[in-house]
């Protein structure tokens, strides 16, 4: 049983070390493209870009988290507990869902 415990926070962790990397990496586009529009290029292209990137670490930790949300309920499964998990799952499908229609909506044009 501890394993899992382990295995969950691991999990985690791991979840939240994408988004910020994620978050990191969009900072550094999100600067690199308003110096280039400074310098009066058009970055409407990369603008669209930096979204996919960052939605795409945003949802690849979300999946990490509802993961992890499932094996902390395995260990402990009372009805309480699995009335949250579920909440908690919805509430993070719904957010990964969103996000999802999102980025197929606004791909960038191939170049």
């Amino acid at each position: 049983m501890q394993y899992l415990l382990h295995a969950s926070y691991s999990i985690s962790v791991l979840g939240v070390l994408v988004i910020v990397f994620g978050v990191i990496g969009g900072l550094i586009r999100f600067l690199r493209t308003e110096l280039r529009q400074v310098r009066g290029i058009n970055v409407t292209d990369d603008r669209k870009q930096l979204r996919q990137h960052l939605g795409y670490y945003l949802l690849l930790g979300l999946e990490f988290l509802i993961a992890a949300d499932i094996i902390d309920t395995l260990m402990k499964p009372s009805v309480q507990d699995i009335v949250v998990l579920g909440a908690i799952v919805l509430i993070r499908t719904v957010i990964s869902y969103s996000l999802n229609s999102e980025l197929n909506h606004a791909k960038p044009e191939p170049a």
